[in-house]
């Protein structure tokens, strides 16, 4: 495996050498038909970025920086700056905030709370128990980022677990052959899993989705707001976050014990020693709600369109033009969903919540790697890359069945999430599915953009939903890392899943696009 080779410093070396040759070659190998010089120096970059994203020979985010670095090398820009704007990206900052926002929850032990009490509540069986655990990750992964999550929800499961199994039982006998419970399995397996299947949605619940907004917006000048997002991620965590426990619970992982009235009792504990929230604490939950909340109503404009006066409803929602109530033509609106994210940051620290090293204490690799995408996405779109590497790749597939189409995208981006992390995924084949809007516009009967926009959001589901292996999102590896499961638990239950969620992703996604996408999307 090339992950093997890049833990040391020399195979790390080796795995980069590698890339820069292989983009060397290609930059100024044969001319490749029908796409420009720039596109071909385009490619060559994505093909270095691309192994090294996919080995992991350098962390993701010092990959990303490398991208402004090499456009300008083989001179796809005339100078750095334009190569190094994907970083002032506007929903880089919309990213920026949701991240500080999680922070303060943290901060407040307000997400622990929220997970401890649904396990109080629900926590009456055993699979009732691992439901509550999974809905629990799941909500909180929409909102903090589904590593965060997981890293903060694992110990609570374990702690759950000793009550259920006896300490002895899960953090003592697990090295032993054959000591692992289904109880264990399926709790931990559902944790990993619901926080990939939570991150789905909302557009702040995963780097893929990031990914693909922050993209479209590049390539397409389209934006997607919070609450369109909601529209698509909602319906796919509803129907498949049950599809996932039913499988654990009843298929693979029946659990083997009956009372678990000590786990349910053990959370109410726990939940007790939190103790009543701080004054700071109720500041935080309200300017989330408020947040959340303005999210929403932004998203809402065409429910406002006739209802409010023209100044009032330009100035809250804007249109791109018309006059405000203050006065000027073309405001972009005071409930634009980046600009309510921003406003957010100074609320907490306004409400005496949050300090600034508290606030900047985000992960800013992930930002940076958002800012690399955007401009290796900005490259490809200018010199007629995209296009041509979608038709290369995706061709074939013209006039196709739509079921057919989407079911390959969400086959090999699952299957390409296995083998690296679904952030790098997304990074590397969103544009290219993008640029297949084009393709298969006809086919979906659709204009080029809407197409475009059906398949990369289609792509970047898919991206959350890599089951079997440990690598293939932060999830999955830390439950794996936890020690309390093995890597063949996750192959058993996770191959099976990542064949039944391609066929229920496909047809789910096909349902939302011919009868919910359409309202809203386009």
């Amino acid at each position: 495996m090339i992950r093997g080779v890049t833990k040391t410093a020399r195979g790390r070396f080796a795995v980069f050498t590698l890339a820069l040759v292989a983009s060397l070659a290609l930059a100024f190998g044969p001319s490749l038909e029908g796409l420009s010089t720039r596109g071909q120096y385009a490619l060559a970059t994505m093909v270095f970025a691309g192994i090294l994203w996919v080995s992991g020979a350098l962390p993701l985010a010092v990959t990303a920086l490398s991208i402004p670095v090499l456009l300008t090398a083989y001179g796809v820009y005339g100078d750095i700056d334009p190569a190094l704007a994907g970083f002032a990206d506007h929903l880089i900052f919309l990213f920026i905030a949701g991240f500080m926002l999680a922070n303060a929850l943290q901060k407040y032990n307000i997400d622990r709370r929220i997970a401890l009490w649904l396990m109080a509540v629900m926590g009456s069986s055993p699979r009732r128990l691992i439901l509550a655990i999974m809905l629990a990750t799941a909500f909180l992964s929409m909102w903090v980022s589904n590593t965060a999550t997981t890293a903060m929800m694992t110990p609570i499961a374990l702690g759950v677990l000793a009550q259920v199994l006896g300490r002895e039982e899960v953090y003592e006998a697990d090295a032993a052959e054959g000591s692992f419970s289904n109880m264990q399995i399926a709790t931990l397996l559902g944790t990993a899993y619901a926080a990939s299947v939570g991150g789905v949605g909302t557009l702040i619940g995963t780097p893929p989705n990031a990914v693909v907004a922050t993209q479209l917006n590049a390539l397409l000048g389209y934006d997607i707001g919070f609450a369109e997002w909601l529209l698509v991620g909602l319906p796919i965590v509803a129907i498949t976050l049950p599809i996932v426990w039913y499988l654990l619970t009843f298929r693979f992982y029946p659990p083997e014990v009956d009372d678990v009235e000590g786990a349910r009792e053990q959370a109410r504990e726990y939940l007790a020693d939190e103790g009543a929230l701080s004054t700071r604490g109720r500041r935080v939950a309200y300017i989330f709600a408020a947040t959340a909340g303005l999210w929403v109503l932004g998203g809402l404009d065409l429910a406002f369109e006739g209802v409010l006066s023209d100044p009032v409803f330009n100035t809250l929602f804007g249109t791109g033009e018309g006059m405000t109530l203050l006065g000027v033509e073309g405001h972009q609106g005071l409930l634009y969903y980046v600009m309510v994210g921003m406003v957010s940051i100074p609320a907490l620290v306004l409400a005496d919540t949050m300090e600034w090293d508290e606030l900047v204490d985000i992960d800013w690799g992930t930002i940076l790697l958002f800012g690399g995408g955007i401009s290796l996405a900005d490259a490809f779109a200018s010199t007629g890359a995209t296009r041509w590497l979608a038709e290369a790749v995706f061709g074939s597939l013209t006039g196709a069945p739509i079921v057919l189409v989407v079911g390959a995208i969400v086959l090999l981006v699952i299957f390409l999430t296995e083998m690296t992390s679904n952030t790098a995924t997304a990074t590397i084949i969103v544009p290219v599915l993008i640029g297949i809007g084009s393709v298969f516009a006809a086919t979906l009967g659709l204009t080029e953009v809407s197409a475009a926009v059906f398949l990369a959001v289609s792509g970047a589901i898919a991206a959350s939903f890599a089951f079997a292996l440990p690598v293939a999102t932060p999830p999955n590896a830390i439950v794996f890392g936890s020690g309390h499961i093995k890597q063949s638990h996750m192959m058993r239950a996770g191959a099976v899943l990542n064949v039944v969620m391609t066929g229920v992703l496909t047809i789910l996604i096909w349902l939302l696009f011919q009868f919910v996408w359409p309202a809203f999307l386009w």
